[in-house]
């Protein structure tokens, strides 16, 4: 039994450890494919990973690509605009041949109405073979040549329909054609006659026609807009316009576009608002010289002599609300001046501003305005003509008509003049063009139809507005006469005055008349004739000069006192020993001069009343000695940095006069003198003639002997 158990418990010991070894195979088993799923979840994992991680790079490179498309967008949006200029110029010029259109239609097209119908073909309608017997074959034939005909008469049908609707169809076509032909033969004689016309310079076809030529210009941008108004001055030969400017939106805001990977957006990098001013500034001048250059080739008439631009953009006006025109460039300028410009070369604001003499905003992306030099609608007043031969009053003329007179003495000279209205003229009376390409540009002229003498303010009235309309000169016109304080504010500036006397002569000369007043008048003593408004106000005449006088005022550098003298002289030689002004003399006999101690910075002075110098007299000379007994071993290098301070009595400054240093070795000096001109006026001129031999031996040299 024992051994027999044994067996049995070896049996279920085997059993068991079958049973054991079965159990840890299949944990092995399961463990291996638990290890094979995580296996194979982390590979799905990684490749959904990587997939992600692809997806990622890819959606950048997107993101990034189109950043970059949207930064090349906006660097060739801004070479477009920094090359506006030559690519207009390189597009071909409009001609009249532009406007007219070929005699020419579309051809007649008639499509499947065009092809005949097939008849059908014998041959294609063999008889059917069906039957047996005799007649079989007789009876196919038959049958095939009835289908045959059935065929051809329904061809037949067809084709007659065809060409019914085909000659309708051409009838159609031939009424849209001959209209057509008639609508361009009509367009074309309506160029013909515009051309006619504008050989004529009528200003309606000379307007028409060369806005017609802005419109249809290649060489534009499409978002430029191209909005204009203009008109014809055809005595001037001027045509005036007003065009539309782009708005500052025209260049771009932003440089460039980078994705931001981390918040996944795209970042606009800001443009520095000093390049988008310069390039915006840029721009405009571009498109005013650009529209220029178009008007001028598009003259293959020789109908324009000047244009005049004024380059606007719509904004919004603060105080209305409402859309209204600001100007931020104008100009005006000749063909000639034109000519003389390489627009290929040029920078576009300085060729504007310097080369052309327009004006340019400064700040135009502040919206910051220029004055028009000229509008639209604006032409110059005819000049009325005076029945008799006797010649017109300038003193008695209508002040608008004395403007036109004004007018047209410059046309005469050669030049492009126009007068302006009344109202908001800044102070303009004639808006003149000197076509001269190197001395020549735009001028302001002023008049003033006055019997006494023009003060000096109106002379610095005149070169404010000369600068605040950039303008090459300002000329001042009157009846009357200047003082010395105007000439002398005018030295050395762009100004030019033209008194009565002189007017007068310009006109004879030119072959225009005029008088001032009736020979035995005496036109600068007579009463005020002022000038009037033709809205009801008066332009009141001057005041005279406080007591007609002028103050002369030296003040120099250094240490070395001086004496100052004058002496009043005819040519070059002292009316008289009494004329002669200085330390022993301290006045002229008629008190005209006067020795007057200095006050504020000035060390000497003299009073001078210009109107009661002798009427001999043409000249008052100011020199400057060394005093001998301040000043024993001195010569004039003490004298630096000296000038003349031209002031009235109540010592309001009126303008400084340039004089010379003094130099080493002399010890008397001719600080200058003012001369009389032919109209009763006084210009300053710049002296600078030195004497080592002191006051004596100046005054030896204009006639006084000194014992």
């Amino acid at each position: 039994m024992s051994r027999r158990s044994h067996g049995l418990i070896g049996t279920w010991a085997e059993i068991q450890q079958q049973q054991r070894r079965q159990e840890e195979a299949q944990r092995r088993s399961w463990a291996q494919a638990q290890r094979e799923q995580e296996r194979q979840q982390r590979a799905a994992e990684r490749a959904a990973s990587r997939n992600r991680r692809e997806q990622q790079a890819a959606y950048r490179q997107r993101r990034e690509a189109d950043a970059r498309q949207r930064t090349e967008e906006l660097d060739r949006r801004v070479h477009v605009l920094e090359n506006l200029l030559a690519t207009g110029c390189a597009a071909a010029a409009f001609t009249p041949a532009t406007l007219a259109r070929p005699e020419e239609v579309e051809p007649f097209a008639p499509g499947q109405l065009g092809v005949p119908v097939p008849m059908p073909d014998p041959n294609n309608y063999p008889p059917q073979q069906g039957g047996w017997g005799f007649g079989a074959n007789r009876q196919a034939q038959e049958q095939a040549r009835a289908r045959f005909e059935y065929d051809w008469r329904a061809a037949q049908e067809a084709e007659a329909r065809r060409q019914q609707q085909l000659a309708a169809y051409r009838a159609q076509y031939q009424r849209w054609a001959d209209e057509q032909l008639a609508a361009v033969r009509h367009h074309n004689a309506g160029i013909a006659e515009l051309v006619a016309t504008l050989h004529r310079g009528e200003p309606g076809a000379v307007v028409d026609y060369f806005t017609a030529a802005l419109y249809a210009s290649q060489g534009w941008p499409e978002d430029i807009p191209r909005q204009v108004s203009a008109s014809f001055d055809a005595p001037a030969r001027q045509l005036i316009l007003n065009w539309e400017l782009p708005a500052l939106s025209i260049v771009p805001d932003a440089s460039l576009v980078r994705y931001m990977p981390g918040a996944d957006r795209d970042k606009e990098v800001r443009r520095p608002a000093t390049e988008r001013r310069t390039l915006y500034r840029d721009v405009l001048a571009q498109c005013v010289l650009l529209a220029l250059h178009d008007l001028f080739a598009a003259d293959r008439f020789g109908v324009l002599d000047s244009v005049v631009l004024n380059g606007f953009v719509d904004d919004t006006d603060p105080a209305t609300g409402h859309r209204a025109q600001k100007f931020l460039a104008t100009v005006m300028v000749s063909r000639a001046a034109f000519d003389q410009v390489n627009l290929a070369q040029v920078s576009a604001p300085d060729c504007l501003v310097d080369g052309l003499r327009g004006q340019l905003s400064d700040r135009p992306d502040r919206g910051t305005a220029v004055r028009p030099g000229r509008l639209p609608g604006e032409a110059g007043r005819n000049v009325v003509t005076h029945g008799g031969d006797e010649e017109p009053d300038l003193y008695e003329m209508d002040p608008l008509e004395f403007e036109e007179l004004v007018a047209e003495l410059f046309r005469a000279m050669g030049m492009q003049a126009v007068t302006t209205k009344r109202s908001g003229d800044g102070g303009v009376d004639v808006d003149a063009l000197d076509p001269e390409p190197i001395r020549g540009g735009k001028i302001i002229v002023q008049v003033k139809r006055y019997r006494n003498t023009v003060p000096p303010s109106a002379v610095r009235d005149l070169y404010g507005t000369v600068q605040d309309a950039g303008a090459n000169k300002g000329v001042l016109i009157t009846t009357s006469t200047f003082g010395p304080g105007s000439h002398a504010f005018a030295v050395a500036k762009p100004l030019t005055l033209i008194a009565g006397s002189e007017l007068v002569d310009l006109l004879h000369r030119h072959g225009l008349s005029g008088r001032l007043g009736r020979p035995s008048q005496q036109p600068v003593r007579a009463d005020p004739a002022p000038d009037v408004d033709p809205a009801g106000g008066a332009e009141p005449d001057p005041e005279p000069e406080l007591d007609d006088a002028s103050v002369l005022g030296l003040a120099w550098s250094g240490s070395v006192s001086l004496d100052v003298c004058a002496l009043v002289c005819k040519g070059g030689r002292v009316l008289a020993e009494d004329q002669f002004v200085f330390f022993n003399n301290p006045r002229t006999p008629d008190d005209s001069v006067q020795m007057m101690p200095g006050f504020g910075e000035d060390k000497a002075a003299v009073w001078v009343r210009f109107e009661q110098l002798p009427r001999e007299a043409d000249r008052l000379v100011l020199v400057a000695a060394v005093d001998p007994e301040a000043n024993p071993d001195a010569d004039l290098s003490g004298l630096t940095n000296a000038r003349i301070r031209l002031s009235d009595p109540s010592g309001t400054g009126i303008d400084e006069l340039p004089v010379s240093d003094g130099r080493a070795g002399e010890t008397a000096l001719v600080l200058g003198s003012f001369r009389k001109r032919a109209g009763g006026d006084w210009d300053f001129v710049t002296g600078g003639k030195g004497y080592p031999g002191g006051l004596v031996a100046l005054v030896e040299e204009y006639g006084i002997d000194v014992e």
